[in-house]
């Protein structure tokens, strides 16, 4: 189950909005081509409430991926700093630094 495109449009505003520029990316295709730094991100997993037999709320959790050649950058403090954010991990591949985060929204 795929989270509504609205709820998915306002979670990817607000990732532009932390990191400063369009460089925000929805579950790209191998093939593309990134611009650094970006975000790359993707449904994870959910969060799904229920009561008297039934579901109430389903709420989806994105893995947030921050890519960029710098080892640091003010973005990933404020990836932390949202709501519901929990840091996973940080590694490095071919030059590029990887800052992991799970967030729901």
């Amino acid at each position: 189950m795929d989270p509504s495109p609205s709820r998915r449009i306002e979670f990817n505003s607000i990732l532009v909005g932390v990191l400063g520029s369009n460089n925000v990316y929805y579950q790209p295709p191998k093939d593309s081509v990134m611009q650094y730094p970006c975000i790359v991100y993707e449904l994870d997993d959910a969060h799904r409430r229920a009561a008297d037999n039934g579901a109430y709320s389903w709420i989806p959790r994105y893995q947030v991926t921050f890519l960029r050649h710098e080892v640091d950058s003010p973005v990933i403090q404020k990836l932390a700093m949202l709501p519901t954010s929990s840091f996973s991990r940080h590694f490095a591949t071919s030059g590029v630094n990887h800052d992991v985060f799970a967030i729901y929204h």
